[in-house]
């Protein structure tokens, strides 16, 4: 057992603009379950600790707000902007340390090779603690841990955490395979069901579903206590890259007064993106679909995010108030904009997983359906087809793709963007738009000039 007495201020204070980066060789290695239990500690410790996700993720940062609880923020390096992601990241330290956890493996980005967690670790000039899945292998760890400490000489691997660690002897032959290349070792986790995180298919259960969260994070944070040496970890966040940041343009707000849809149907937007909103002078409001609320009356903009309609859409179906708040606001020329589930709802109907069709708010010419899922994945380059609120004339954004839902019918109608995937190919066009109502399957993350 790792010795972590109470952390002292003199350890605390100095983390302030300060940050670190955990990541792994692949996808499924724990690096989320093992965040959350240090944010935790951290929290408990008294730290102010701040944390952010790599990627377009919208699930692990509802997870990381119940651990810190603070406000998680995506860091995005293929779809932001050099100077919007150094930006947020050094607003995030400003107070205190910064923890982000990385997406896939290491080197893993987009379809063109870049994007990756070590592209944005040489960015922001963070070093890498390596979340190692040791649960199938032994002495093969060292040349594991070897390739990816050697594959590139401009980021900064500060060691590793060993993960689901069979027993005090398993962890013994680990150490001793890696002993020689000199690497640090902050602690073995042991293999542990009661740490496993339930899944379905767009990724993790959502954080505000699942009951049992807190007594998962404090058990997520005890084994951490237990297992790792806490103060090594900590001494082991540096200071982010200087950089001489200048105001960064953010996507436009809707309108001045924008109602934002969110429950658990609705939970998929990016914080950036409703703080860029504030930031310029827009007025939030929020209201809850599945609790049958409309959008605010004075309202001259509605943000139907993505999230999970197709889980809930009878129960949308028959919420009178939210379905007839939004047809008064289209009759009125209000800005409805939905984005993935909140595209779907604007359509005519959404056909469940049991092929039931559910009528929707039908303010778009579709149909989708989740009867036959089908996987649509990838980032996308996104060119408006003519003029859209967010962004000025002749802007491009980048954006990212992920559903399983389909369209089944669509009447001939004025499409929203023309969109390619990360390597320019597979150009086409998407999305619908009717007098003040568009929307698409398409995620937006920030603009790309």
């Amino acid at each position: 057992m790792t010795d972590n007495s109470r952390l002292s201020n003199e350890i605390a204070n100095p983390l302030k603009g300060r940050g670190l980066i955990i990541a792994a060789p692949s996808s499924g290695s724990g690096k989320t379950t093992i965040t959350l239990g240090l944010l935790r500690v951290m929290a408990r410790q008294d730290i102010n600790i701040s944390s952010a996700k790599a990627g377009p993720d919208y699930i692990d940062p509802q997870f990381h707000k119940k651990a810190s609880r603070q406000e998680c923020v995506n860091l995005d390096p293929w779809a932001m902007r050099a100077g919007y992601l150094q930006e947020l990241a050094h607003g995030l330290a400003s107070t205190g340390p910064l923890l982000v956890e990385g997406m896939m493996g290491l080197f893993d980005g987009a379809m063109d090779g870049s994007g990756s967690v070590a592209d944005l670790a040489n960015l922001l000039g963070l070093p890498i603690v390596l979340v190692v899945d040791a649960a199938k292998q032994s002495h093969s760890i060292a040349a594991l841990v070897e390739g990816f400490i050697n594959h590139r000489k401009d980021i900064q691997i500060a060691g590793i955490i060993l993960n689901k660690v069979g027993s005090p002897r398993h962890e013994a032959m680990l150490r001793a395979a890696l002993e020689k290349y000199g690497v640090t070792v902050f602690g073995a986790v042991l293999r542990n069901e009661a740490l496993a995180m339930p899944e379905r298919h767009l990724g993790l259960v959502q954080a505000d579903e699942r009951e049992d969260l807190e007594a998962f994070v404090s058990h997520a944070a005890d084994s951490i206590e237990n297992s790792l040496d806490m103060k090594s970890l900590l001494n082991a966040f540096s200071p982010l890259k200087q950089t001489d940041i200048q105001s960064i343009t953010k996507l436009l707000p809707l309108g001045q007064k924008i109602a934002v849809a969110r429950d658990r149907a609705f939970a998929f937007s990016y914080p950036h993106i409703i703080n860029g909103w504030r930031e310029q002078g827009a007025e939030i409001s929020f209201f809850s679909p599945l609790n049958d609320e409309a959008p605010k009356l004075d309202a001259d903009a509605v943000y139907l995010p993505g999230g999970y309609p197709e889980l809930h859409a009878g129960k949308l179906a028959a919420n009178k108030k939210f379905m007839a708040g939004l047809t008064n606001h289209a009759q009125k020329n209000t800005l409805i904009y939905g984005e993935c589930g909140g595209y779907m709802v604007l359509g005519d109907g959404l056909i469940d997983k049991s092929g039931q069709c559910h009528k929707m708010a039908g303010l778009l010419p579709l149909t989708t359906s989740y009867e036959h899922p089908k996987l649509h994945l990838g980032y996308r380059k996104v060119i408006p087809v003519k003029s859209f609120p967010m962004v000025e004339e002749n802007t491009s954004m980048r954006a990212h793709e992920f559903h399983y839902s389909s369209v089944e019918g669509i009447e001939k109608g004025e499409h929203l963007f023309k969109i390619c995937d990360a390597m320019g190919n597979n150009n086409s066009t998407t999305g619908s738009r009717r007098s003040n109502v568009m929307g698409s399957f398409i995620h937006l993350i920030d603009i790309w000039k």
